[in-house]
């Protein structure tokens, strides 16, 4: 968040964003806001403020929810798809299928397996 404008409207929305620190993978170093504690918030406001350049921000996305067999009952879970693009300088494919990972926590939108998340199977039926 090198810019001022951009940083500004980040602290201003920090409830309504998804803030990842840039060096963090599988879902660590990450504020989902809406989800966020006005303690959790201020945190990260704190370290946005102290090392603006470590952070990226993104809307909160609406993630797709499937049923999913958890403790012996159905329930629905958030799941996002991962497809799989190849290119090979002159031709893009995009192969049937894909990876789908699930929040196997009633509620959660984080999908990383490091953070709890789960796959399901990605079925192509027609092509």
């Amino acid at each position: 968040m090198r810019r001022d404008a951009d940083r500004a409207y980040v602290l201003e929305h920090l409830d309504e964003l998804v803030v990842k620190a840039v060096g963090e993978s599988g879902g660590y170093g990450m504020l989902i806001g809406p989800h966020s504690t006005a303690d959790q918030r201020e945190r990260f406001r704190a370290a946005i403020l102290a090392n603006p350049r470590n952070y990226i921000a993104q809307p909160t996305l609406s993630l797709s929810r499937s049923p999913c067999f958890v403790e012996g009952q159905v329930e629905a879970r958030h799941v996002d798809l991962r497809p799989y693009i190849l290119y090979n300088g002159d031709q893009v494919t995009i192969t049937p299928g894909g990876l789908t990972r699930v929040a196997l926590r009633r509620g959660s939108l984080v999908v990383n397996s490091s953070q709890g998340g789960g796959s399901k199977d990605t079925w192509v039926l027609f092509e």
